[in-house]
């Protein structure tokens, strides 16, 4: 059974970029994410994040799992908001036009629709940078990258280790699950949903007690081996900054700039279409 969510090594420009380079842009793209709620480019940003996953050649069935389960997280989010919050996207707009009555005192408005649907979109141009960048980063060669440029190595190769026991704790998820599945506990898709949900948050304290045995032992044999002691390291797989990193470092920050002064230059961070 392939690994999901963990580097891949494949031949594609964003494979080949530096791991520093792909740590940058998805902070900076990320924060660009959080701050705008213009609709404009949080759309150009959805076309850029699809264009980069197809660039990157990442499998649908590297994230196939994990986007069921966040989508299924987006929904019941979006939800809790309509439902806590009904008329929070008329108080953004400063206007209220109704389409239909749900109940009581609640009607479905334009306004409340639009704000949603700008969520929605913030969750896909976040999400998809996230996997992409598990998929295509080394984490030996990102480690290396911030270590180069000024980031404590201990704290470079924590980072490392925990990028790259992420496809470990998958097949620990999966052995535990199967093992359960044996027993008789229903967790594949022929049981009912929230059974299986149920039966799936029972797996998460073996996990937690296999990760922590695993945690242990990693540290255990770091220490023997004096990890920490000297003030410098080397390192096997740094890879310095070419052309093409230092050109994609300058169109996240120009994007980013340019998309800070497009949200603000009202002094209004929301995209308004009803005035």
């Amino acid at each position: 059974m392939s690994k999901l969510i963990s580097y891949e090594h494949k031949n594609t420009p964003i494979h080949k970029l530096s791991g520093f380079t792909k740590l940058v842009f998805f902070l900076i793209w990320c924060t660009a994410s959080a701050l705008t709620f213009d609709t404009r480019i949080l759309l150009c940003m959805l076309v850029i994040g699809f264009v980069i996953y197809k660039v990157s050649d990442t499998k649908w069935k590297q994230v196939s799992a994990v986007f069921t389960a966040v989508m299924i997280f987006m929904t019941i989010n979006l939800l809790a908001i309509f439902f806590f919050a009904p008329y929070q996207g008329c108080k953004i707009y400063g206007s209220r036009t109704e389409i239909a009555h749900l109940f009581g005192n609640v009607y479905l408005t334009q306004e409340q629709l639009f704000y949603e649907f700008n969520v929605f979109i913030k969750y896909f141009t976040v999400i998809p940078a996230v996997f992409i960048f598990l998929v295509t980063t080394d984490p030996s060669e990102l480690a290396a990258s911030l270590n180069g440029v000024g980031v404590p190595y201990s704290i470079a190769y924590s980072l490392e280790i925990a990028l790259r026991y992420i496809p470990d704790v998958q097949d620990e998820f999966r052995k535990i699950k199967n093992a359960q599945e044996a027993r008789g506990i229903e967790m594949s898709s022929k049981g009912r949903l929230m059974e299986r949900m149920k039966n799936t948050v029972s797996i998460i304290f073996p996990l937690l007690f296999s990760s922590m045995e695993r945690i242990d032992v990693v540290s255990n044999a770091m220490e023997l081996r004096g990890f920490g002691k000297k003030k410098k390291r080397s390192w096997y797989s740094r890879r310095p900054l070419k052309a093409a990193d230092f050109a994609v470092l300058a169109f996240i920050v120009v994007f980013f700039i340019g998309s800070m002064i497009i949200t603000y230059h009202d002094g209004n961070r929301f995209f308004n279409p009803f005035v």
